[in-house]
């Protein structure tokens, strides 16, 4: 199966509201990072055991380690969660820089250091998220 097809299927098993709003942002990403790379995380660890919930990723940045190692991983991820709908905005060095920038103008949303969460798209100011989206991909 192919990562757009493990996308298309997490997205299609969603509740409908949460599966049609899911499908919107999934698309409003790749239309600002049409060239990005595409990541499906299924949230099992090596011995197949749930850690997270699965998440989609975007883009690809290479993280650093404090040991020296690095590993690929996305710039923007997308997850369902049980109370809505969760973006991922990594490698962002200010874990205040979210929240002070967009935490006020994105609407009825909880924002942390990487992540703005909320129950529907309807409870935010979509083109605010588009605009911490894109801001990342600057960097």
């Amino acid at each position: 199966m192919t990562t757009q097809e493990q996308i298309q299927d997490y997205i299609n098993s969603q509740p409908e509201l949460k599966r049609n709003d899911m499908q919107e942002i999934h698309n409003i990403i790749l239309e600002l990072m049409p060239e990005c790379q595409l990541w499906f995380l299924d949230g099992k660890n090596s011995e197949n055991k749930t850690v997270s919930n699965p998440n989609i990723g975007y883009g690809s940045y290479t993280m650093q380690y404090a040991d020296g190692k690095t590993r690929d991983f996305y710039q923007i991820g997308m997850s369902a969660n049980t109370t809505g709908i969760s973006i991922y905005i990594m490698n962002i060095g200010d874990k205040a820089y979210l929240a002070k920038t967009y935490g006020d103008k994105i609407g009825k949303a909880s924002v942390t250091g990487y992540c703005i969460k909320f129950k529907a798209l309807k409870d935010i100011n979509i083109e605010i998220l588009k605009a911490a989206i894109l801001n990342r991909l600057k960097e």
